[in-house]
């Protein structure tokens, strides 16, 4: 039977439309997978460089660089930048490693509503510029909680000594990709 004739009287899909159908889900999965990867070290990056305003000196200097910081206690910062790197590492270790992959979608969940509260925080200085990188950055997470809630979920599975291998290196590259030159420019460049 040729697999390009169209679906039979009962109901059977063909070939064609199965392979249609795969592609299609391959190009959500592959979307999302690399959204999660560039989202993911974003957050990480990001939320690292507030983990460092733990440090008295970094902070004093830091409303130079980024104006906000100056009407945000010292605290609040940290622990802004805390969640924004667990967050971040959570786009991509727990769907990477089926270990906990539901954690994914929360994670992107917890940074949909971080970039909400930034949009809001932002609106009530007037600082309207900064607005749509939040809603921008809100969006892409929801998308991801969405896609990998019900659209594309990542099925759970045992931990391996690959799996374990991957995540440590996804960590490492995170590490040197993100961490260092946000810690190297952060306490070497004079703002």
């Amino acid at each position: 039977m040729n697999g390009h004739v169209s679906a039979d009287l009962l109901g059977v899909k063909t070939i064609e439309q199965q392979s249609k159908r795969r592609a299609m889900r391959f190009t959500l999965n592959g979307a999302l997978w690399s959204l999660q990867a560039l989202f993911g070290f974003f957050f990480a990056g990001s939320g690292f460089g507030k983990v460092l305003l733990y440090d008295g000196a970094l902070y004093a200097a830091a409303p130079r660089a980024v104006a906000w910081y100056a009407a945000v206690p010292q605290p609040l910062i940290v622990f802004i930048g805390v969640c924004e790197v667990l967050g971040g590492v959570g786009l991509i270790l727990p769907a990477m490693t089926k270990v906990r992959p539901m954690l994914t979608p929360l994670a992107a969940v917890g940074l949909t509503l971080t970039m909400i509260l930034a949009a809001g925080f932002h609106v009530t200085r007037n600082e309207y510029a900064l607005v749509p990188a939040n809603l921008l950055l809100g969006g892409v997470s929801a998308f991801i909680a969405a896609g990998r809630w019900k659209l594309r979920p990542v099925a759970p599975a045992p931990i391996t000594t690959s799996r374990a291998l991957t995540s440590f290196a996804v960590l490492v590259a995170l590490a040197l990709l993100a961490f260092v030159p946000t810690w190297y420019t952060m306490t070497n460049v004079q703002f």
